[in-house]
């Protein structure tokens, strides 16, 4: 059975998971990504972690992108539990999370070379949209978004 949690940013679990991604997102992608900047843990309120028989396999979190928008951050599966439906176990509960706090709208980017995340995305209704912010000018950043 999967348990999902309520954290923060200095949840030493949490900061373990996003190491993880990042050697994952490094392989794929080249140690100096342009995504990379915008993978910041620092002081993020709202995170999700999956545990496992007691041990944790996965992780996401969200901010608050203005007043009714809430963005997806630092989704992450370990690799040995992939394919098992977690990864939307925690989309649910940021989801959920988001609702809770005023969100009407979720949205998210990643690389084209996600195609796991991006098909799980898509799987859960998430659409793409014009990139924003910062995001405009990578060329190979995907963005996404779900009305809640």
């Amino acid at each position: 059975m999967i348990e999902i949690i309520r954290t923060n940013s200095e949840n030493l679990e949490f900061k373990k998971l996003v190491q993880l991604l990042n050697t994952d997102l490094a392989k794929r992608d080249g140690n100096t990504h342009s995504l990379s900047q915008f993978n910041s843990i620092a002081n993020l309120k709202y995170v999700v972690l999956a545990l496992k028989e007691g041990k944790t396999i996965g992780c996401g979190a969200i901010s608050i992108c203005d007043f009714n928008s809430m963005e997806i951050k630092r989704m992450y599966v370990s690799s040995e539990v992939r394919g098992q439906r977690i990864g939307e176990k925690i989309l649910s509960e940021l989801e959920n999370w988001s609702r809770e706090l005023g969100g009407i709208k979720c949205i998210l980017f990643t690389g084209s070379k996600q195609p796991e995340a991006i098909k799980l995305y898509q799987r859960n209704g998430y659409c793409p949209i014009e990139k924003y912010g910062k995001l405009m000018d990578i060329p190979d950043s995907l963005c996404f978004a779900k009305d809640l």
